[in-house]
Order: C-alpha cells, then sequence, then structure tokens
C-alpha cells in the first residue's frame, strides 16, 4: 500500500511514521509512505504557497497554484484510489473507514494549514474529505499520521499477529475487553479466574460480555449507532 503525504511541514511526520509498527511496515514492503514538501512546487523565488483570503479576516488560505501542480504531478505518475483532504468539516474518520481504505492500493492525503486550502482545490481534486474529531488542529500532519497508522496497521504481515487487529476495539461495533499480564496478583487485585482457566469458551464468553459491559458504561452512543 502507498501514502503520498502533501504537505508543508514534512518534519512533523517524520518522528511518528518512522518507527514502531510503521517503520516495521515499511521495512518489510507492505507499506510505502512518502512526504511531499509541497514548498517545492511554491510560487516565486521564496516558494510561497499561501496568500490572504479574498473578502479579508484573519488566517492565510494555501493557495491553488502550489496544490494544483503538485497534486497533477503526483497523479501523472500514479494512478489514486483516493485524494484525501484532512479538514475538521470532512467525514468522521472511524474502524470502519479505516477498514475500507485498508483494501485500497494508493492513497494521498493533503494536510491543511493556516486557515484551510482554496475550496476550488476541494471541488476540482478531492475524492474524500476526512476529520478526525470536532476539534482544530495547527495542521493536517497530525491527522495524517493517525489515518496511516490506523490504515497501515492492518496490512497483512504488518502486525506481527496478524489476528491482533480483527481483535482491537470498535471492530466489531464494541470497545475491547480488559486485558492481564503477570503477574497474577498485584497489590492484592487478582486476574479473573476465567482467564487462568484455560477454557476457551468461556474465556471468549467472559470477553465478549466484559466489551459490552464496558461499551454500555463508557460509549453508549457506539451500541446506538449499531442499531
Amino acid at each position: 500500500m502507498n501514502f503520498k503525504i502533501v504537505t508543508a511541514l514534512p518534519q512533523l511526520l517524520e518522528g511518528p511514521l518512522n518507527h514502531s509498527i510503521m517503520q516495521r511496515g515499511q521495512d518489510k514492503g507492505l507499506l510505502q509512505i512518502e512526504l511531499v514538501n509541497l514548498r517545492e512546487y511554491g510560487l516565486g523565488p521564496h516558494k510561497q504557497i499561501d496568500d490572504y483570503q479574498f473578502g479579508g479576516g484573519a488566517g492565510m488560505v494555501m493557495m491553488c497554484e502550489p496544490l494544483a501542480s503538485c497534486i497533477e504531478d503526483l497523479c501523472s505518475k500514479a494512478e489514486f484510489d483516493e485524494i484525501i483532504y484532512l479538514t475538521p468539516d470532512g467525514e468522521k474518520f472511524n474502524q470502519k473507514l479505516a477498514n475500507q481504505l485498508s483494501l485500497k492500493k494508493n492513497i494521498m492525503l493533503i494536510c491543511g494549514h493556516y486557515k484551510g486550502i482554496d475550496e476550488r482545490i476541494r471541488e476540482k481534486y478531492v475524492s474524500k474529505e476526512i476529520s478526525i474529531g470536532d476539534y482544530v488542529l495547527s495542521g493536517g500532519e497530525l491527522a495524517a499520521a493517525i489515518v496511516v497508522d490506523s490504515v497501515g496497521r492492518l496490512l497483512p504481515g504488518v502486525l506481527n499477529n496478524e489476528t491482533s487487529a480483527l481483535l482491537d476495539s470498535f471492530q466489531d461495533g464494541l470497545l475491547a475487553p480488559p486485558v492481564y499480564t503477570r503477574p497474577r496478583n498485584f497489590k492484592d487485585m487478582e486476574v479473573p479466574e476465567v482467564l487462568l482457566s484455560g477454557n476457551d469458551a468461556a474465556i471468549e464468553n467472559w470477553r465478549y460480555e466484559m466489551s459490552l459491559e464496558r461499551t454500555k458504561k463508557r460509549r453508549p452512543d457506539i451500541l446506538e449507532d449499531n442499531d
């Protein structure tokens, strides 16, 4: 799977995407992540990529020409399944959407900055818009890292245990159950006896019941959405 991330600040993404599971996926050749510096497509000697917005108001807007040149250049070299703009007013990102994107081959992510990007870029080039939550960040870089991490870990072979991702929270419409490891007794707190029983059916039933109970208590909205 290939990600092209268009950003004015590639250094913000170098850390999150070059360690742990994301690095492992790249080392295995299962995941390719390229950071595309929008400044390389900037205008004039100063490589300008933003300007004041028409109509006045605070905040700069990312200009059409650099973004269009960048997108068209990338599209001339590969066919993209999705060109995604990270924006607070996009579709809410969730596990279902991550699962869908994991089936794609080539994805371009556009990171907004400043006040956002010129609306005409959204109308002409963008195929999907995604929000990671109802809040505003300084730019789309952190959102892009979250999308890549969430999608990339679903690719077969990226995780050491390929079934691990299938047992994560939200995959079955529930939060994950509690988990325990050694020691069996910690400050007089015992591991639930069923987990030590070796009875796989009983363990799976316990985990389901705990997932259901935890979801009802902490995120009842998930159950309502699945009705």
